[in-house]
């Protein structure tokens, strides 16, 4: 490990998350996850937030494991396993503890992806870091990097915001909007469908509370929400991919990895910044 005294705290394991996550443990860094006691996870299959409900999950060479408690995700996270831990919010150990205080930096990355900023400040951790729209640099984190496909996706914000929330899925294979399922009613999802699973257009993949969803066209099940999670009526619930690849259903998406690369950026970039003003000292 690179940087063991560098250690990472990413809130959220959601897919664009585990890209973060991808990143920062090839880059040589610890990386710690928290998550929901229940995930509303999507695209499951590559995302480290189903280690909650699983216990573990490898996502291409990463392997994460569900930890009780933050002396035994600093210890796994050491190793090089990627621990995920329960906590809706900032552990209140986390500042605290004597496992922390040891790394001579601490980096929280906030990538719940909720389109606001929930709880973060810029005086949680030495370097804040927010993904996507939500978030103003120098005003609630130190960076922002922006999460919007195009031209600006992956760069590091260091004064405002990201560009705001479209509400409109990004366009995949020709399709925008029309690839992502949502909830018709609140109620408990069924599945006929597995992630990866070749659909037809107007096939049923499940229900939720008795009500049908059907494939909106041709293509791949890219992602599906838990089944027997309890849902409201709108959220995103399912993906499908109108490209005819398989593989990229338990891949990290190329999204994911232009914006862990800006986190990756922004933190070398800090890190540079603090060793400069030593050696000028």
């Amino acid at each position: 490990m690179l940087f063991p005294h560098s250690l990472i705290l990413l809130r959220g394991g959601g897919d664009l998350a585990t890209g973060v996550a991808y990143r920062l443990h090839h880059a040589g860094f610890p990386v710690i996850v928290t998550e929901l006691p229940h995930p509303l996870v999507v695209r499951r299959r590559v995302a480290l937030a189903t280690a909650v409900p699983e216990g573990k999950i490898t996502v291409e060479d990463l392997r994460a494991v569900r930890v009780g408690g933050l002396a035994q995700a600093i210890h796994l996270a050491e190793s090089g396993i990627i621990p995920v831990l329960v906590a809706p919010t900032l552990p209140d150990e986390l500042l605290n503890s004597s496992a922390v205080i040891r790394h001579a930096s601490l980096t929280i990355v906030d990538a719940r992806m909720a389109k606001r900023n929930i709880d973060t400040t810029l005086s949680q951790a030495p370097l804040v870091i927010g993904l996507g729209p939500g978030f103003v640099a120098g005003v609630d984190c130190h960076a922002v990097i922006e999460t919007n496909r195009g031209h600006r996706l992956g760069r590091v914000i260091w004064r405002g915001a990201a560009e705001p929330d479209t509400g409109t899925p990004g366009v995949v294979g020709g399709k925008g909007r029309e690839r992502v399922l949502r909830a018709p009613v609140a109620g408990v999802v069924a599945w006929q469908k597995e992630i990866g699973d070749r659909v037809g257009e107007g096939e049923i993949m499940g229900s939720v509370a008795g009500h049908q969803i059907a494939a909106p066209f041709a293509g791949v099940v890219r992602g599906l929400i838990a089944p027997g999670s309890t849902i409201r009526a709108g959220l995103k619930i399912g993906d499908v991919d109108p490209r005819d690849d398989v593989d990229a259903c338990f891949t990290v998406s190329d999204k994911a990895l232009a914006v862990g690369g800006g986190v990756l950026e922004a933190i070398l970039t800090d890190m540079a910044k603090h060793q400069g003003s030593k050696e000028a000292t």
